[in-house]
């Protein structure tokens, strides 16, 4: 009897091990899964893009080979111009991105505390906004000139109105009972909103910030287009005006991995800000 009181406990404590060592291949199965799909689909994607270019189905002038890409990047990364031209670039998207955020958030933040603001400046944004950004791109340049200047302009135009939505969405969300209560303890309005409004309308102003910093890359290549004399808008348009289309290609995939460093720069940004999302 003594034993067998003795060796009672081991059956649960097995099956919770049994049960942790079952939950923790699960988890290692998902974490492969989400790695490896994606590189399975991305390689026969580029499989089948490498075929359709060098079987001739396609000319590749018109779409070259992912190896004839490959090969004028290796090429052009050798080049100081693309190093020049990529600083260039991303100096305007992240001043503008940053310019138009902080545009954004403070306005934003007035309409969401005060009504006065909302029916005096939320017509005139969204007026703003749907008036088409490449339209504007020749405006900005004949106030703000061929510089740098009117590149960030445009990109803090474009990546303005995402965030001014969240951000006024995200402090409207706040539950009506809980600013009632922190009132009723005596909080102040800056009180208020530093302690609930604020934090509860993170994860929707970080949702469009993840957003913004794309829309400021896009802004600043734009601008580029219509008149710049350098920057990675000027070298795609120069490459394609002399049909070399794999260094044209070559370029846009610098820029996805320019657009995918930006973004997941603001991701690492919400872990550390948001740091109890993590926690649930």
């Amino acid at each position: 009897m003594a034993n067998d009181l003795a060796q009672a406990p081991e059956g649960p404590a097995r099956s919770t091990a049994g049960f942790g060592g079952l939950l923790g291949r699960v988890r290692e199965s998902e974490t492969i899964g989400t790695v490896a799909w994606p590189l399975l689909s991305t390689f026969v994607f580029l499989a089948v893009w490498q075929w359709i270019s060098k079987s001739g189905t396609v000319n590749e002038i018109i779409l070259p080979a992912p190896t004839d890409i490959a090969s004028a990047l290796r090429e052009i990364v050798e080049q100081p111009f693309f190093w020049e031209a990529t600083w260039v670039t991303a100096q305007e998207a992240l001043i503008g991105f940053a310019a138009g955020v902080l545009a954004a958030w403070i306005l934003g933040t007035l309409i969401g505390l005060f009504r006065i603001f909302s029916l005096a400046f939320y017509p005139l944004i969204v007026m703003f906004q749907i008036t088409p950004r490449v339209a504007l791109a020749p405006v900005f340049l004949t106030w703000f000139g061929f510089g740098i200047a009117s590149k960030i302009v445009m990109a803090a135009t474009i990546c303005f109105f995402p965030v001014l939505v969240n951000v006024v969405l995200g402090m409207q969300g706040v539950s009506k009972d809980a600013r009632t209560l922190m009132r009723s303890f005596g909080a102040s309005r800056w009180e208020e909103y530093r302690k609930l409004m604020l934090p509860s309308s993170l994860p929707a102003i970080f949702a469009s910030l993840k957003v913004a910093v794309a829309l400021a890359l896009i802004g600043a290549i734009v601008a580029e287009f219509v008149g710049a004399s350098e920057g990675m808008g000027v070298l795609l348009r120069q490459f394609s005006f002399q049909l070399l289309i794999a260094e044209g290609f070559a370029v846009l995939v610098a820029l996805s991995i320019m657009g995918l460093i930006f973004f997941g720069l603001t991701v690492l940004l919400e872990s550390r800000v948001i740091f109890w999302r993590g926690r649930t």
